[in-house]
């Protein structure tokens, strides 16, 4: 019989930050069947001797927590990386260049093929503005084309896309979304707001071939930074999605835990269909119910009533509502809702979640806390968007931009996230970002906001993890925790702050097994099996 006090693995020689008051640092972390077995001093390592596990020199580097991005959009940051990227870190300055990518693309595809490209930022373009359909059958008119913008809530079609999808002068904007015009013609620009759903009806997605190929280069790039559980909020994830990431969790395609949100069609079909879910939630689990709440067409969408029955119904099923609400207005309206389903039904520890949560004065802030909120926010946005906030936030909204201080100091648990792929899955740049509060070209963006460098790495740790109810099994190195964690090159709470965006993940561990290794620590075991 095995002797449960007997280690599988030692992380020994190290730096740790295990996030537990109780014992907050320490140098010898033990693994055993996936858990953190115990956590130590160097000198305590001679006691492992006799049960021969491996023992691995982390020569002085770091150890946190694995990270948790509490929000990012995993088909789509799959798909950016086996499509065309027109991003400014792309050599992407004008129109012109994205019409030349989609030009050189096309030679290559039979007419008719559909392309995609996306990343597109209107503000570090020459133009200064969107595409139109006009700018993007210069490129090509013989395929169509579905032009995505970096937030993902806006698309640029060129004419024959257009035409496809059954978008012409006739075409009423539908709910929620806003087809462009010309003020003298009528006629449709290319460009469409908030249309991401109507789209999906008309733009065939990826073969599964290639979407699998995004997901396996995905996959590598969450375990390099150190991700070791996500959080997906499409709000299209639905029970055809589940099965998606059940067959690549299977297939061994995407290793980081998962929790999935359902979109508000597929927590309704949830409901009615009663499908049981099966295999080992620590793994992949459903976890909340997104709401897009979105002001695109000039007032709240869904109305105020539409959104506080929809709230109530997702808080009396028992589960968590996670609403997208940007500006004052919205964060108002998602209180608003989430104070109707506590009055009709009143629980505790509900954590429903207000995602972004991007123009929050501090009065909205205190609401957020007597409610018992909680916020996932982007600080990375701080970093790629800085520059532009600073020029194109009125005055009256900047102030009150990403207020993660105000935000701690009143009380709100606040977790962090990337978006990505509308942010890098960075989660050091977004660590960095919750501190300096300095963009790309090192503006300062409402410096005051800026927190300490242990409760920006709690937002991508601990606090995440309480976003889904999981702080007893992840969120700190804590003896009987998922052995999840993540070995960096330096220390964010000790190094320079400037630093802090440059540190490496030297080695990924997930579940108790090393995952990524970027230079040999596994090669130079003190001793194993």
């Amino acid at each position: 019989m095995c002797d449960p006090t007997v280690p599988d693995l030692v992380l020994s020689n190290a730096d740790i930050i295990t996030l537990d008051p109780a014992r907050p640092r320490a140098q010898v972390v033990s693994i055993r069947s996936g858990k953190v077995l115990g956590i130590g001093q160097n000198r305590e390592l001679k006691k492992f001797a006799c049960g021969k596990p491996k023992i691995i020199d982390c020569r002085g580097k770091t150890i946190v927590p694995g990270f948790i991005d509490a929000h990012l959009h995993l088909s789509s940051f799959a798909e950016t990386l086996v499509t065309v990227n027109v991003g400014p870190h792309n050599d992407v300055r004008s129109i012109s260049d994205i019409q030349s990518k989609i030009r050189k693309l096309s030679r290559n595809l039979p007419s008719g093929r559909w392309i995609r490209c996306g990343g597109y930022n209107e503000f570090y373009l020459k133009e200064k503005r969107h595409p139109t359909r006009w700018d993007l059958d210069l490129a090509t008119s013989a395929h169509p084309i579905k032009l995505t913008h970096r937030t993902g809530h806006a698309h640029v079609l060129n004419t024959l896309a257009l035409k496809l999808s059954g978008i012409s002068r006739e075409t009423s904007d539908p709910d929620g979304g806003l087809i462009e015009r010309d003020i003298s013609t009528g006629e449709p620009t290319g460009l469409l707001y908030g249309m991401g759903d109507f789209l999906s009806e008309s733009v065939p997605p990826l073969d599964s071939h290639q979407l699998e190929h995004g997901i396996k280069l995905a996959n590598r790039q969450l375990l390099s930074l150190g991700i070791t559980s996500i959080q997906d909020a499409s709000s299209r994830n639905d029970s055809e999605r589940w099965e998606m990431f059940e067959r690549w969790k299977a297939q061994g395609y995407l290793e980081p835990r998962v929790s999935m949100m359902l979109g508000v069609k597929g927590f309704r079909d949830y409901q009615s269909n009663d499908s049981p879910v099966k295999g080992d939630e620590s793994y992949l689990r459903i976890g909340g119910v997104k709401i897009i709440l979105d002001e695109t067409t000039g007032r709240l969408n869904p109305p105020q009533r539409e959104l506080n029955e929809l709230v109530s119904t997702i808080h009396e099923s028992g589960f968590q509502a996670a609403i997208h609400a940007i500006e004052e207005t919205s964060i108002e309206a998602a209180c608003t809702a989430i104070e109707c389903a506590l009055q009709r039904s009143p629980r505790s520890d509900h954590r429903h979640r207000i995602e972004h949560c991007s123009v929050c004065p501090p009065p909205l802030s205190k609401r957020l806390c007597s409610l018992g909120i909680m916020v996932v926010t982007q600080p990375s946005f701080l970093y790629c968007n800085g520059d532009r906030y600073l020029d194109t936030v009125p005055r009256l909204q900047l102030r009150h931009l990403y207020p993660i201080a105000t935000l701690m100091e009143n009380g709100v648990q606040v977790a962090g996230s990337s978006d990505c792929p509308i942010g890098p899955a960075n989660p050091l740049i977004g660590i960095y970002s919750a501190i300096s509060r300095r963009s790309e070209t090192g503006k300062a963006v409402l410096v005051k906001e800026g927190i300490t460098p242990l409760d920006a790495l709690r937002m991508y740790t601990d606090c995440a993890a309480k976003t889904t109810f999981e702080e007893k099994v992840k969120g700190s190195i804590t003896p009987g925790k998922l052995a999840d964690l993540a070995v960096l090159s330096a220390d964010p709470t000790k190094v320079p702050i400037h630093e802090i965006k440059n540190i490496q993940v030297e080695m990924t561990v997930l579940n108790g097994e090393v995952m990524w290794d970027r230079n040999g620590l596994t090669n130079n075991p003190l001793f194993q099996i």
